[in-house]
């Protein structure tokens, strides 16, 4: 009797082992299962429509399939099934036509025939069960992009235009929703009135069809869960009842909860209400109030008194039963035809007696086919003993037993069964005949040349065939018929009748067997296995994904295996990803792409990121192993959705490494401009792990097949040259310096490949050749690369080889020129001379920009050599550098070549000559800066740029001690306000034995500029050096200035002195504050309310004011407070009342503050300590502050409300 294995095995939907640990949704599986299934179908063998697989309601893939109940499983057979070949084929029933139209998703028509049979009193349970469950139409499936079916080009019914399209494949059977469109014909424009009774009555409407929807919903999901808890019988409870037919079935949960239903409903009509209360209770998981709790998706049944009152209309007629297990030929099937060919196509329920007498016929016949089958058991049985025999002496093998005699080898219960086909096996799972033939029922049924094809087992020497030991048992000299022996033992407690006793019944012999076993057993395993130690199932899973011969348990193992973990982390996903590279190396590409891909495509959009990193690093892993016309299409689409769609860093990180991967392998030159467009892409992505993802692995990659493609010196260069020229022409006003840095980082990784193709296509790259005495490469001679992709060694291939070119190189540049030499020709006429033009157009004051730039050109430089640097750079920067009045005119001094040849150029190699060199050119700019009065910016950005790196510290004191001994008073004074920029990088030590000595000597210079100039570089000092000493020497000069009588009268001074004082007062030493700065601003205030010249009254004011500012957000004693800042502001109010009345309200503000800070410490003295009030307004005090003077830019008019309080 041809039965399904229990537990749905070869199905796949038998069991779901994540049941246990995913918190998705039934609608989020069935998804992932369709999509799952639209992109199996290349791999699944289509039916013919009119053979009897496609047509057996048995078939899996049958929505609602099953056997009639009541029915034995021949009987539910359609008659197609059954027919002989060369007989008229009998009617088909009409079940298995509906069971036909379901699967192959005809479902208008199925539709239709179910309206017809309803109209004439013939409803199909399959078609109502079917159109009932609105799980069938309310979920959707799709397609990856650019595939069809895998395994079949052109597959139709999927998305092949590229696109996710929704797809009605078998795996599926749901039709697709589509949500309604407003339009203005279908607008209501009643509807958006002012009529609040009418909006009110549509939200009901609409908050009631969504509660009904969701109530279907609920349905449908109980529905399922109906079924699943239908079977949920103790597996010992149901073998008690097949031993004891006497015993009561035990009770299923569902029908627990019915009669739990139907005896409280019983309770209450009779108004035992006491009793339903405790009952109620005492079954407190179940809600009485709804049928619909009890999860029956079907109609109430009636209540207790009818269900009694019509028990006596139905006669049970007892019938003794016996579990037999049985096989059926094919010969048998046909002599059951005549007889199964009269069974209607549909059993009414108001026939029941028909059906009880048909019932009793069929098992009448099946009861002498059993009888028939014994008797040919019986015959069989002396045949395997006569061939046992014969094949045991022709191989001489011993046979080993309990005890073995060669008198017993004729009986009769010996035997040694013949190979049986693997799908003969197969279709017998559970009917198979080892339990019925007595003590030896467990021998398996195949031998070792079962697994050989015929054809080579007639061609292996006898010798070397493995011969099977044939092992012998003692049989008692009785004459018991085989059915006794079966029945009595039939009393021992064995479990064979259920999945798991079926599988430990029958002990696998061949690989075959033992796939077979794993698929079957697996899905079982997973779910109890701890979350913690699942990867030790992966080596199980993978050996039988990759050796079981049915493409359906293959697809369900990979499943398993990627949702093997819900959020596997780093060291499981890398086991995981080794499993798949190791399957991939295994089966070949075609499998690859049939069975691995739509497990990664199905978890493209998982929830969880774990789950989607696992997707992006597969592609990457699997690259090598797919069929290349996939690479370049499907792989690359889901990575660039992932990339664009994406929300997780991590995630966009491995897409980008993946992408990397595929373009080392992708060879379609078609698909150029795409990577180009993923490469600015990912170079603009926000986060930074991206971009530098992107710099190891995936520019380098993609650089290497431009290369291959002749691109890079045509195209991908130049193009990113005119994105940084376009970012500058379109940048006057405000340059994205975010962009700038995307595009100019990029051509700095690209270096390393440029280089590479200037060696390669070198005129001397054919006499390259490795010996003996190759050179060594000093470890300095390139940049340190940012990724093994970017080291020119391995570019070339090996360091060895990369050394020979090297040596071939220099001695071409500097024996024998560039001639003929096309891709350094490109570098020295082309790339060079529009990087130096851009170069002149950034602003000289973004430090971004000229370090950018600074670091491109250094790295350019290093990584081509010093002769190529001092022999095609440095030229052409001196041609257009040249150190005269002519381009002081024409500002080039004042613009941001001059910084970047000396930071990015002249800093390459630091040998005596190359420092000698750097320092002349620093001091010929100061000088000609300072003589033709041309703004210092170029200079300034220079020795910022240099001043960052320590090493540079000593030559810039250098430079600036060559301005300080210079004859020009004008080179004196831009020495000395260089010093300023110095000095916070400097160390003390520096500081103390260079920089003051040279500030000291100037500040006493006999030009006033030059001494004022010092002021700043002072004051900076100040601000960063803490020893002790040093300060006061500073403080010593900067007392002279402010004291001395020849310094009365000089404003610019004092306006230096007091802009200093606001630039570094709130980051001093407090000590140096509180004693010179604030009480030296009071003086200065109080002497300026005498200046009788009111434009230098106003300008001193103003710097007052800023400095007053700044200090007011330091903490002030009250004794400072009281006798030195708050007379200065008073001072500085009666300045500003006469000339800048808007300041002056803003003073009188800072005035009521500080006053009232003042009051607030008087009154908490005698506490000791500031109360918190004080200390909140004092905060409260700095931050008001803080915001309102942002707004003094506005205009007088706003100014005079800005400090007023809100009423």
């Amino acid at each position: 009797m041809a039965a399904m294995a229990p537990g749905g095995g070869g199905s796949g939907g038998g069991v779901n082992p994540f049941l246990s640990d995913s918190d998705e949704d039934d609608d989020e599986v069935a998804a992932t299962e369709e999509r799952r299934a639209g992109l199996r179908l290349g791999a699944a063998v289509g039916l013919d429509p009119g053979s009897a697989d496609s047509l057996s309601p048995q078939d899996p893939m049958a929505p609602g399939s099953s056997a009639r109940p009541g029915l034995p499983v021949e009987s539910a057979a359609p008659p197609a099934a059954l027919g002989g070949s060369g007989e008229t084929p009998a009617r088909l029933s009409i079940d298995a036509i509906a069971a036909q139209l379901l699967r192959d998703q005809y479902l208008l028509t199925a539709l239709e025939l179910h309206t017809e049979l309803l109209e004439n009193g013939r409803e199909l349970p399959r078609l109502r069960d079917y159109f009932s469950n609105p799980g069938n139409f309310e979920r959707q499936s799709g397609t990856p992009p650019g595939m069809g079916a895998p395994g079949i080009p052109g597959a139709s019914g999927v998305g092949s235009s590229g696109g996710r399209e929704p797809s009605t494949t078998s795996g599926g059977g749901q039709l697709n929703r589509a949500g309604s469109i407003s339009t203005l014909d279908s607008l209501d424009f009643a509807r958006y009135s002012d009529d609040g009774n009418r909006e009110t009555d549509e939200r009901v409407a609409v908050l009631e069809f969504e509660l009904r929807k969701a109530k279907e919903t609920i349905q449908a999901l109980r529905a399922n869960l109906t079924k699943a808890a239908e079977h949920e019988v103790p597996l010992q409870e149901r073998k008690n009842y097949k031993s004891s037919p006497e015993i009561q079935e035990p009770i299923k949960p569902l029908e627990k909860r019915a009669l739990n239903f139907l005896v409280n409903e019983f309770l209450l009509k009779n108004n035992y209400k006491l009793t339903s209360i405790t009952f109620s209770d005492e079954n407190d998981d179940q809600d009485f109030e709804l049928w619909d709790d009890v999860g029956l998706n079907i109609p109430k049944p009636p209540d207790l008194l009818q269900l009694y009152r019509d028990f006596g209309n139905h006669q049970v007629t007892g019938k003794d039963l016996v579990d037999v297990a049985s096989g059926v030929d094919e010969d048998e099937l046909e002599a059951l035809t005549p007889i199964l060919g009269n069974v209607p196509p549909t059993l009414d329920t108001s026939q029941p007696i028909e059906n009880s007498l048909l019932v009793q016929k069929l098992e009448d016949k099946i009861s002498l086919l059993n009888n028939e089958k014994w008797s040919l058991m019986e015959q069989i049985r002396r045949l395997e003993s006569e061939m046992d025999i014969l094949k045991t002496e022709h191989f001489t093998t011993p046979a080993v037993g309990d005890s073995v005699q060669p008198s017993h080898r004729d009986s009769e219960d010996s035997r040694w069964s013949p190979a049986v086909n693997s799908s003969d096996q197969d279709k017998n799972k559970d009917g198979h005949l080892e339990t019925l033939g007595g003590p030896d029922s467990s021998i398996p049924k195949e031998n070792s040349t079962g697994s050989f094809p015929k054809k080579e087992r007639e061609e292996m020497p006898l010798s070397s065939v493995p011969s099977k030991t044939v092992v012998h048992f003692d049989q008692p000299n009785r004459k018991l018929s085989p059915a006794f022996h079966q029945a009595l033992l039939s009393f021992c407690r064995m479990s064979a009748d259920s999945r798991l006793g079926s599988e430990v019944s029958r002990i696998a012999d061949s690989e075959k067997s033992v796939m077979l076993m794993l698929g079957r057993c697996l899905p079982h395993i997973v779910p109890n296995v701890l979350l913690a130690k699942r990867e030790e199932l992966i080596p199980l899973i993978l050996c039988t994904a990759c050796l079981h011969p049915e493409p359906k348990e293959r697809d369900q193992l990979l499943h398993i295996l990627f949702n093997l973990i819900k959020r596997p982390d780093d060291e499981q996903r890398q086991m995981i990803l080794t499993g798949c590279v190791a399957f991939a190396r295994h089966v070949g590409p075609t499998r690859v792409e049939a069975e691995l891909l739509p497990q990664c495509w199905e978890q493209i959009n998982h929830k969880y990121p774990e789950r989607r990193l696992l997707v992006a690093e597969s592609c990457g892993a699997l690259a090598p192993y797919l069929p290349k016309e996939i690479r370049s299409s499907l792989v690359l689409s889901m990575l660039q959705q992932m990339l664009m769609e994406d929300k997780a860093d991590l995630v966009r990180e491995a897409v980008i490494k993946s992408l990397g991967v595929i373009m080392g392998y992708i060879d379609d030159p078609d698909k150029y401009q795409q990577g180009f467009e993923l490469l600015l892409s990912a170079l603009g992505d926000p986060s930074e792990r991206v971009v530098s993802a992107t710099h190891q692995v995936f520019l380098p990659a993609y650089a290497a097949w431009t290369t291959e493609l002749g691109n890079l010196q045509s195209h991908l260069i130049p193009t990113l040259l005119s994105k940084i020229e376009k970012l500058l022409r379109e940048g006057e006003h405000g340059l994205d310096e975010h962009k700038l840095h995307m595009y100019l980082s990029a051509l700095q990784s690209l270096i390393p490949s440029l280089f590479a193709l200037v060696l390669q296509n070198a005129p001397f790259s054919s006499k390259a050749t490795l010996h003996d005495d190759v050179p060594q490469i000093e470890v300095t001679r390139f940049p340190r690369p940012m990724s093994p992709l970017q080291d020119v060694s391995t570019i070339i291939g090996s360091r060895e080889q990369l050394a020979v070119l090297l040596e071939l190189y220099d001695y071409q540049l500097e024996h024998e020129g560039t001639t003929g030499w096309e891709s350094l020709l490109w570098v020295v006429n082309q790339l060079l001379p529009q990087l130096i033009e851009i170069v002149g157009k950034i602003n000289v004051t973004s430090t971004a920009c000229v370090h950018e730039f600074s670091r491109f050109f250094w790295r350019l430089c290093r990584t081509f050599g010093k002769i190529f640097t001092n022999t095609k750079v440095k030229p052409q920067f001196q041609e257009i550098l040249r150190l005269s009045e002519e381009n002081i005119g024409n500002g080039v001094l004042t613009k941001a070549t001059v910084p970047i040849y000396a930071t990015g150029v002249l800093t390459c190699y630091i040998q005596e000559e190359d420092r000698k060199l750097l320092v002349g050119f620093l001091e010929d700019v100061m000088t000609l800066l300072s003589l033709s009065h041309a703004p210092l910016d170029s200079l300034k950005a220079s020795f910022v740029e240099l001043g960052a790196n320590p090493a540079y510290h000593e030559l810039l004191l250098t430079v600036l001690w060559y301005g300080v001994v210079h004859t020009s008073a004008l080179v004196r004074c831009t020495a000395a306000r260089m010093f300023e920029l110095l000095v916070k990088g400097v160390n003390e030590t520096l500081v103390a034995q260079r920089v003051v000595p040279a500030l000291i000597t100037l500040s006493s210079d006999p030009e006033i500029s030059v001494r004022i100039a010092t002021i700043p570089a002072f004051g900076t000092i100040m601000e960063t050096v803490i020893q002790r000493e040093l300060l006061e020497r500073v403080k010593m000069q900067l007392a002279s200035f402010l004291e001395d009588p020849q310094y009365q009268d000089q404003h610019s001074l004092h306006t230096e002195i007091i802009r200093t004082f606001g630039r570094v007062g709130p980051n001093a030493e407090p000590r140096f504050r509180d004693e010179f700065v604030i009480p030296h601003l009071h003086k200065l205030a109080l002497v300026n309310n005498l200046q009788i010249v009111d434009s230098k009254r106003l300008d001193i004011a103003i710097h007052l004011f800023e400095a007053y500012s700044a200090l007011s957000c330091c903490f002030i004693s009250e004794d400072l407070m009281v006798n030195h800042f708050l007379p200065g502001l008073r001072c500085l109010r009666t300045d500003m009342e006469h000339l800048s009345p808007e300041h002056e309200v803003i003073l009188s503000s800072m005035i009521k503050e500080c006053e009232q800070k003042v009051e607030n410490k008087t009154v908490q003295e005698p506490q000791g300590s500031m109360s918190i009030a004080a200390s909140l307004v004092s905060e409260d005090t700095k931050t008001k502050f803080l915001n309102k003077m942002g707004q003094l830019t506005t205009s007088g008019a706003m100014l005079a409300n800005v400090f007023q309080r809100k009423k």
